[in-house]
């Protein structure tokens, strides 16, 4: 018998989404520690060939993520997350038999980063384009449930990785596979109501440029899309390239010091996302995206400063509670604002501007580091993201945005 309305719009679709959201994000925390530490300190490259493997890692984002966020809408994000997610579970094992035989090598991680960063040009607007789909009308609250289940999940994956050296990195990779094919089954027991147009057979191309038609004429969606470019040149390229390169040279760190700083960072997050669940949804999102976005480009330049390893723990942990309240507010403002026929392509270019810059950021900051080191390179980054939220702040509308304003093509 066919799911009534009333029946698909319960609790068990939530529940699977954010077992599958959880399952993906503990691989990444794994896959984000583990990677880093082949990179930097197993295979010993320098911080260009760094940026470089990094940049692999995020550049299918820049081609793909729209086409993702096209398939998502026509396909169901559901059902796209579920091939994915089974997919993207086999380049883990490939790595782990690399590994195997003694035949690691930088171009391995150069494929391996590849394959990985094209599973997440898929899973990620088919992911965020069907969290609306399972909120019940409660955007911002159902936003920060599953960034504290994705958070929580990432330190359990951080936290694994972080014993790489004792246990082998085929042990890592073997649990990260296996989390990922666990999500692959959560998400195909997803039922949702099919939305209106879903399905039809609108070319692809087309879909894309409707999506993004529609991120242009909202001024608000529009200018997080531009703090997002910004993130992903200053804070990701800093996160995923120049930490693991000042642990390295500056602390004489490990895998398990990797580990420690990735959770320190993961707790903050999830600190952060405790906080907003617990007051409330935030009727100023806007104004805390920017203030959160500003304030953590200062942290992350007093990052720069810090003498030992232990403070820049501390830095860490206080940086992630700025960007559990950016990252939650950001997601927030555009699901609610883009149209339930074109969610998915929305929130592909909403991921597209973050993983898009994010090569760059890799680049950029591998090309910091080697012209003016590690902590002058966190500086730089810091500084400009400051600047970018002032800019950012007085262009647009951000400042004043209202929870539930309405008016999506507001300018």
């Amino acid at each position: 018998m066919a799911d009534s309305p009333r029946s698909q719009v319960s609790v068990r679709p939530l529940n699977w989404y954010l077992t599958g959201n959880s399952s993906w994000f503990f691989a990444i925390g794994a896959q984000g520690v583990l990677f880093a530490w082949l990179v930097t300190m197993v295979l010993h490259e320098s911080p260009q060939m760094v940026g470089v493997a990094q940049m692999a890692l995020l550049l299918p984002g820049l081609a793909l993520m729209l086409v993702g966020g096209g398939m998502a809408d026509h396909f169901g994000g559901a059902r796209v997350a579920s091939v994915v997610h089974a997919l993207a579970a086999l380049p883990p094992l490939g790595l782990a038999a690399m590994l195997a035989m003694d035949r690691l090598s930088y171009g391995t991680m150069l494929v391996y980063a590849v394959a990985m960063g094209c599973a997440q040009a898929f899973v990620t607007p088919a992911r965020d384009g069907l969290l609306n789909e399972v909120a019940h009308g409660r955007i911002q609250r159902t936003v920060l449930l599953a960034s504290l289940t994705q958070f929580g999940c990432q330190i359990l994956g951080v936290s694994l990785a972080g014993v790489a050296e004792r246990v082998g990195g085929i042990v890592v990779l073997t649990f990260q596979s296996l989390a990922l094919l666990t999500g692959a089954w959560a998400f195909r027991r997803i039922r949702v109501a099919p939305r209106a147009g879903h399905g039809a057979g609108m070319r692809l191309g087309r879909a894309i440029l409707d999506g993004g038609r529609s991120v242009w004429r909202s001024a608000p969606i529009r200018m997080v899309c531009l703090q997002n470019i910004a993130m992903g040149l200053f804070f990701m390229g800093s996160f995923i390239v120049t930490m693991p390169l000042l642990i390295r040279e500056e602390f004489s760190g490990s895998a398990s010091d990797l580990a420690i700083v990735n959770a320190a960072n993961a707790i903050g997050l999830a600190g952060a996302t405790l906080l907003l669940l617990r007051f409330g949804d935030l009727t100023r999102p806007g104004r805390t995206l920017l203030l959160a976005q500003a304030g953590g480009g200062l942290i992350l330049f007093t990052g720069a400063l810090a003498p030992s390893l232990t403070l820049y723990l501390i830095v860490m942990f206080f940086w992630g509670i700025a960007g559990g309240f950016a990252m939650s507010m950001a997601r927030s403002i555009v699901q609610e604002l883009a149209p339930a026929d074109q969610r998915g392509r929305i929130m592909s270019f909403y991921a597209f501007t973050f993983m898009g810059a994010g090569p760059l950021g890799a680049l950029l900051n591998g090309f910091l580091v080697s012209s003016i080191g590690a902590r002058g390179a966190l500086m730089t980054a810091g500084s400009a993201m400051f600047l970018c939220m002032l800019v950012v702040g007085w262009a647009g509308p951000l400042w004043h945005l209202r929870h539930h304003q309405p008016g999506f093509n507001d300018n």
